[in-house]
């Protein structure tokens, strides 16, 4: 009954070419653990789903598992649910929730997710007030900084970039550590025209 043992033993069917492998066996087990609520068989299930089948229409089945990884927040799904919404693929276009996703899989370390929530702060999306709300960390809170000031709000997306580009580069993502190094050359260019 171990959900998860199931899940390794659908990957093994699906990767090994060894006597007794069966990738129908795979795919028993692994609708078995997603439905059993295994968060890694319900993202795997649901992105093998997703595929293009020409005998099968499983958007609607490959979404459902998707949200249940989601529910249990899985890092992979909720940067697959934050493209879906990024790019309105299968449902409404909702910019606020595809940064609540990746802001999600983000804080559990996830590279792409690190790096697409820090494009789109630099881009100028803002912070969706439920991340803003649950923030400890939040700019907003400052006591004497309740003016809106618009160089203020650019210099702290910029640091929050940073942020998500560190967590990039700390799970070993190039682009990360190219968009920080690229944001640091910006300063420093920034700094030499001001003291001219």
């Amino acid at each position: 009954m171990n959900t998860h043992a199931r899940y390794w033993l659908s990957r093994m069917h699906f990767k090994y070419h060894v006597p007794g492998a069966c990738k129908l066996i795979g795919v028993s087990l692994l609708v078995e653990a997603a439905n059993m609520g295994d968060a890694d068989a319900q993202y795997e299930l649901g992105c093998r789903l997703r595929v293009d089948n020409k005998y099968v229409k499983s958007d609607q089945q490959a979404f459902y598992y998707i949200e249940e990884a989601v529910e249990q927040l899985h890092p992979g799904a909720l940067y697959l649910l934050g493209a879906v919404y990024l790019t309105g693929d299968c449902v409404k276009r909702d910019v606020a929730s595809a940064m609540w996703c990746f802001h999600r899989a983000s804080e559990k370390g996830h590279a792409g997710a690190a790096i697409a929530y820090g494009s789109l702060l630099l881009k100028g999306y803002e912070v969706p007030e439920v991340v803003k709300r649950f923030n400890v960390r939040s700019p907003s809170t400052g006591g004497a900084k309740k003016k809106k000031d618009v160089k203020w709000q650019n210099e702290d997306a910029i640091e929050m970039a940073k942020e998500q580009f560190r967590i990039a580069a700390e799970a070993g993502c190039d682009l990360g550590l190219h968009w920080l190094n690229r944001l640091s050359d910006s300063e420093k260019q920034d700094l030499q025209s001001l003291n001219q």
